[in-house]
């Protein structure tokens, strides 16, 4: 797929760079070769959502480092792109084109967090800025930091517009990562939005929600994640509807950060406090205030147990401390335990199994969108002929219509028991595009592989041809026939 889309692009340039209306335009032709290039870059996943909803927390967990600012206020202002690099660098790309080197210092708390000294900087001189950080999970896929949609400052929440619904159509990014609160009418028409350009005009490609702040919905109890989870769950009832996302994950991103940077210092002031009586501990616990005022009964000291409030929150507290009770005995093994607890992993999974998996048919989709709203700005005698090389990938291209499926399976009615339903969403890739995954098998049986493509492939298509489908379900059986289909050619092409 990737090859082919790669062929039209260059194929454009060429009949760019021999017409005489564009010859001796750069800047021009500069931008299919950025459109080609694209194709080898990593997958560019942006975090998007109201203020305070965690986004830069999340991209420090994703990435396992504190290297996006974080604050009790808005800290993102500016869109920031976290890319690969081997030293750590921040770029300010200026209004203009003027570029310029932004200091990286470390903050003060003794926390090891990152911040940028924006001192010689005026944010609206200032386009976005480009961070470079050695970190093996940015190898695979950039992620975009980007400023609240309900910033306080209209400005600051149109530069994320901006970029996930730029003027010209162009799309910047190919897949986004939407953090939610609360699900509110605004989230949704924003949704939509973006929706409409990352998918083009045929439905969203590339787009999952993440129910934010977890531990926070159920006001850091101990039996938060339960709370949140189903508020996902009600988030995702809500979105079916809409067609929008294809999954939501809640996510603690403050536990998930601290499990995957905790350190020694850390589990030892634990430990001291699991030896104070649980009633007086539960006592001091009550809320944070209480917890961080001088109390000589307690082992550790208030200063040290406001850094602790800091990075694990009243929930990762508690549940911290159950687990150290419960026989947890080495810093490892609790910041494995917080991991999974922070719902970090499974959002990790979905990340994988809808972009990584993926990645080079989301990267030539917008490729193929942003060469036909180029095509379409810059007119040539070859126009038409470009973009019926461009309409029928998008519109017929199977991995494409794969992803639309997967969104819009949630939203339209079918005639689909509910056995038949999940079984059509794996088929097509929805747990994972794998072929055991598609076909619902184990790992130690890969022989079963080549049969039971083939009773996929058998089963959809007379499902495919009940006579009482409606146009929908019609599509998305023949969509199952042809992914079974395919699993018995690659099947065959191994023999």
């Amino acid at each position: 797929m990737k090859d082919r889309v790669r062929g039209i692009v260059d194929a454009t340039a060429r009949v760019y760079r021999s017409d005489p209306a564009y010859r001796q335009r750069p800047d021009i032709v500069g931008q299919l070769d950025r459109i080609g290039a694209r194709l080898n870059e990593p997958l560019r996943i942006a975090l998007a959502g109201t203020l305070k909803s965690g986004k830069s927390t999340l991209v420090n967990a994703l990435v396992g480092e504190c290297i996006a600012p974080t604050d009790a206020t808005e800290a993102t202002r500016i869109v920031t792109w976290f890319r690969h690099g081997p030293t750590p660098r921040a770029t300010a790309n200026h209004v203009g084109g003027r570029r310029s080197n932004v200091p990286i210092v470390r903050t003060a708390d003794g926390t090891g967090g990152l911040t940028f000294e924006f001192e010689t900087l005026h944010p609206d001189d200032v386009a976005d800025i480009d961070v470079e950080w050695p970190a093996e999970e940015l190898t695979a896929a950039t992620i975009i930091d980007t400023p609240g949609t309900s910033s306080l400052t209209p400005d600051v929440s149109a530069r994320t517009l901006r970029l996930l619904v730029p003027p010209d159509g162009v799309p910047r990014v190919d897949a986004v990562v939407f953090l939610l609160r609360t699900l509110n009418a605004a989230d949704i028409a924003l949704l939509k939005q973006i929706g409409d350009l990352v998918g083009g005009s045929a439905g969203a490609l590339g787009m999952i929600g993440v129910a934010s702040r977890a531990d926070e919905i159920g006001a850091g109890r101990i039996d938060a994640m339960l709370s949140a989870n189903e508020v996902a769950t009600r988030f995702t009832t809500e979105l079916d509807r809409t067609g929008i996302c294809q999954a939501v994950v809640p996510v603690s991103g403050l536990l998930a950060l601290t499990a995957r940077t905790l350190r020694q210092s850390e589990f030892a002031a634990l430990q001291k406090l699991t030896g104070v009586e649980p009633a007086a501990l539960n006592t001091a616990m009550l809320s944070a205030d209480r917890f961080v005022r001088d109390d000589p009964t307690l082992p550790v000291d208030s200063a040290t147990r406001a850094q602790l409030l800091d990075r694990f929150g009243m929930f990762g507290l508690r549940i911290s401390l159950a687990l150290l009770r419960a026989g947890v005995d080495d810093a490892d093994s609790l910041a494995a335990d917080l991991l999974e607890r922070s719902g970090l992993v499974a959002l990790r999974e979905v990340i994988d199994q809808h972009f990584a998996q993926r990645s080079d048919q989301l990267k030539s989709h917008t490729a193929l969108v942003a060469l036909r709203r180029f095509v379409q700005r810059h007119p040539t005698p070859a126009t038409p002929r470009i973009l019926a090389d461009i309409e029928p990938l998008l519109a017929d291209t199977h991995a494409f219509e794969e992803l639309r499926l997967l969104s819009q399976l949630r939203s339209r009615p079918t005639t689909l028991t509910e056995d038949e339903m999940a079984s059509l969403r794996r088929i097509i890739g929805g747990s994972g595009t794998a072929a055991a995954s598609r076909l619902g098998l184990s790992a130690e049986r890969p022989q079963d592989g080549p049969r039971a493509a083939f009773a996929a492939a058998q089963r959809w298509r007379r499902r495919a041809e009940h006579p009482l489908n409606d146009p929908f379900t019609s599509r998305a059986c023949r969509a199952a026939v042809r992914s079974a289909e395919a699993l018995v050619a690659r099947y065959a092409g191994r023999a």
